[in-house]
């Protein structure tokens, strides 16, 4: 159910947003809407509104029946009744070393190591 109502709600956007870049600009923001061309009669533009109106009512129905249709899967819980935390013990501090991470490298450098290793460079 929800996808098929998602699949209708992407087409009617697709078909939106043709529809509404066919349009005449009539304000010519961009300086491109002047002029006659591809629709420039009444007709065409009264069948672009009313297309227009008609999407538009079909995106905003498929948004609220979408919002609608994932509140129902939604159940109400209380953080107060739910019962005591777990209780999970602290971490215990690991003891700093005496001499810093230099020499901690220094005694890894120490060790032998188990298998072949890459050159390094000095």
């Amino acid at each position: 159910m929800h996808t098929v109502i998602i699949v209708i709600h992407l087409m009617l956007v697709v078909a939106l947003t043709g529809v509404v870049l066919l349009q005449k600009s009539e304000g010519g923001g961009l300086g491109i809407g002047g002029g006659g061309g591809f629709m420039s009669s009444r007709g065409t533009a009264n069948l672009l509104t009313r297309t227009t109106a008609f999407l538009a009512a079909g995106f905003f129905a498929t948004s609220l029946l979408l919002s609608w249709l994932a509140g129902l899967d939604r159940t109400p819980s209380s953080l107060i009744n739910s019962g005591s935390a777990p209780v999970s013990q602290p971490a215990t501090p690991v003891a700093p070393s005496s001499g810093g991470v230099l020499d901690a490298l220094k005694q890894q450098e120490q060790q032998a190591p188990a298998g072949p290793q890459a050159p390094q460079s000095r």
